[in-house]
């Protein structure tokens, strides 16, 4: 049931996003995530303690904010079972679970740069691509615009689309709440505005079990773009598989290097590199071994490329339900 659960919410989350105007009435899942994040900072986090008295409370917090999180959402979750009929039940999980998944308002935000880029120029693009990433974008020429959106769709993939779908097909619509909140948490903490932080005080458990529980989607999206790059005239997919194993493990941040690997591979491009982040380069390896002088047209491809990943893995796992479905 949960892989019927699992591709009904990305069909409902393809159709429909989560619009505009209900994220200016009552805000988004995320949201109220981060919101329970950031209380828990306020009552936790005090940068007066030593380092592993910090990293203590860090613990502490993260546990409290999962259980809080998990303990409403299988509230929920039973709550649907013991008064709706199964089917009508499952609906209504998948609707609550597409909030959960970013692959409409992935597409949007990165199609996005790209017609600022090709209709309005340089300033136009960075103007569209700065929410989207936490690089300066003040400097950034097309080229420098174009890898970083190419980037955010190649690592939203994984995290926003693959693994909230990994954590649903698996255990349901806790364990897809479970896994955002914890993504919410490590985002959180890897960009707090205390370096320490995310280095080993009081955000050290939560950048740590976000990166633990990305491993198997970020991997299963480098396959995904590879197979992707199977299908779509002029990719490559042995290269994007090639550039995944080689260089994916080279990035600085690991998980983030297999799908951007394996999308720089299959468009004979390289992504990644240094970059500027709050005033101070930070260095990086490159991913793939292709051009470096990306335009919007490389923005076009690889969002091709992302369409075709998102519908094999919708079809992958509808498959998967039918066939469970009739076995059991």
């Amino acid at each position: 049931m949960t892989f019927a659960l699992a591709f009904l919410a990305l069909f409902i989350e393809a159709l429909a996003g989560y619009p505009e105007k209900l994220v200016a009435r009552i805000g988004h899942p995320v949201g109220w995530m981060s919101a329970l994040v950031r209380r828990a900072a306020a009552a936790w986090n005090e940068r007066s303690l030593s380092l592993s008295r910090r990293r203590l409370r860090g613990v502490l917090a993260l546990a409290t904010v999962l259980l809080v999180s998990v303990s409403c959402i299988l509230l929920l979750d039973r709550t649907l079972d013991l008064l709706l009929p199964v089917a009508v039940a499952v609906i209504a999980k998948a609707i609550l679970a597409s909030t959960l998944i970013a692959g409409r308002s992935l597409d949007e935000r990165v199609s996005a740069v790209a017609h600022a880029l090709e209709q309005n120029g340089v300033t136009a693009g960075r103007t569209a691509l700065a929410p989207i990433v936490d690089r300066d974008t003040s400097t950034l020429d097309e080229a420098g615009v174009s890898r970083a959106a190419i980037e955010s769709l190649a690592g939203g993939f994984s995290e926003g689309v693959v693994a909230p779908l990994i954590w649903l097909a698996a255990f349901g619509l806790p364990g897809c709440a479970l896994y955002k909140t914890v993504s919410t948490a490590g985002g959180m903490a890897s960009h707090a505005s205390d370096p320490d932080d995310g280095q080993g005080a009081y955000g050290w458990a939560a950048v740590r079990l976000d990166e633990a529980v990305n491993v198997p989607s970020a991997r299963l999206s480098a396959l995904w773009l590879a197979a992707a790059a199977r299908i779509m005239p002029g990719a490559d997919w042995r290269s994007s598989l090639l550039s995944a194993v080689r260089d994916g493990p080279r990035h600085r941040v690991r998980n983030a290097g297999w799908p951007e690997a394996a999308m720089a591979g299959a468009l004979g491009l390289m992504l990644a590199g240094p970059i500027d982040v709050g005033g101070r380069r930070i260095d990086n390896s490159w991913m793939g071994s292709g051009r470096r002088a990306l335009t919007a047209a490389d923005i076009h491809a690889a969002l091709r490329l992302y369409r075709i990943a998102y519908v094999l893995q919708a079809a992958s796992i509808g498959l998967i339900a039918l066939i469970l479905l009739i076995v059991f």
